[in-house]
């Protein structure tokens, strides 16, 4: 009886996806049961502007370091042709998942759409539904030529909503016209001249698979020059907030080595009570001129015993 009941609601989700292209807010919670935070109203979770400003700064070691503890261990992709190797984005995924065009499917798709009251071609689509702070993350299936989903017209119109960029396992064109865009980044497999062909618009914010990670619609994205992590809402907060903690005390113990206070092999290994009372205070001296929140070092002073 389970099974039957696993069948039937496994072909409901594949229907549903089918016909409206994108899944419903119930199923979104259902994915995302561990969000306890604000979301939109088509149920994606929703970020805070401020944690994400400051994600800006977590490392993608730090990040994949959490995760992996936390037992997310497929939300890293490597192996990129950025626009930029020193522009970072970070933003809430909206999804697209693209297949080999079948005309017959194609064709129903974007009857549905216009019926919607969508316009222009289906690789416009998801850029219509981008708000501030979303990333625009889409699976071509890899392909390169003839896979371009974007070129410079396309990708104005994405940092013009966004004000982020884009992740695409596909290929995109214009790279010189899109390097002109100040402070977008676009994370593709390959650069090529051709246009978008023989391909579809198969879903719109629902789970894709970028390589070998999961990405799920709220998706925290964080792309630098080492790769990309998509990173679960309910953990956002938590890789912020450990990134902080360790860059403070990185800080602070290279502080400590220039001024001799300490010797290598004290600052390298696990700190005396003698240490964590010094880092404490120094917390509280510099409180005002550190690169963290201030009412994030508040907290964390809250939390410590010395």
């Amino acid at each position: 009886m389970k099974k039957l009941i696993l069948i039937i609601s496994i072909s409901l989700f594949g229907y549903n996806l089918m016909v409206s292209q994108t899944i419903s807010k119930e199923e979104t919670l259902f994915l995302t049961p561990l969000w306890e935070g604000e979301r939109f109203s088509d149920g994606r979770p929703k970020v805070a502007d401020d944690l994400l400003e400051r994600m800006k700064h977590v490392s993608i070691e730090e990040a994949w370091g959490v995760l992996r503890n936390e037992g997310y261990h497929n939300q890293f992709e490597g192996g990129w042709k950025p626009l930029h190797d020193d522009v970072t984005i970070v933003g809430r995924a909206l999804t697209a998942q693209y297949m080999p065009e079948r005309p017959d499917v194609a064709e129903q798709i974007k009857n549905k759409g216009i019926r919607e009251g969508r316009v222009g071609n289906t690789n416009s689509w998801p850029i219509d539904m981008l708000l501030t702070g979303d990333v625009y993350v889409a699976d071509c299936f890899g392909k390169i030529v003839d896979g371009t989903l974007i070129g410079d017209n396309l990708g104005n119109a994405i940092y013009s909503k966004s004000k982020t960029g884009v992740v695409f396992n596909a290929s995109s064109r214009d790279l010189e016209g899109l390097s002109k865009i100040e402070g977008f980044n676009a994370f593709v497999r390959d650069w090529h001249p051709s246009f978008l062909t023989d391909v579809m618009l198969l879903s719109l914010n629902t789970p894709i698979r970028i390589g070998a990670a999961t990405v799920l619609p709220g998706d925290v994205v964080l792309a630098k020059k080492e790769g990309v992590i998509f990173i679960p809402a309910h953990l956002a907060e938590k890789i912020v907030v450990t990134s902080e903690v360790v860059r403070l005390r990185d800080l602070f113990g290279i502080t400590r080595l220039k001024e001799g206070k300490y010797s290598p092999g004290q600052i390298d290994n696990k700190w005396s009570d003698e240490i964590e009372t010094d880092f404490s205070k120094w917390l509280k001296d510099h409180i005002d001129e550190l690169p963290v929140p201030k009412e994030q070092i508040e907290e964390l002073l809250k939390k410590r015993m010395w």
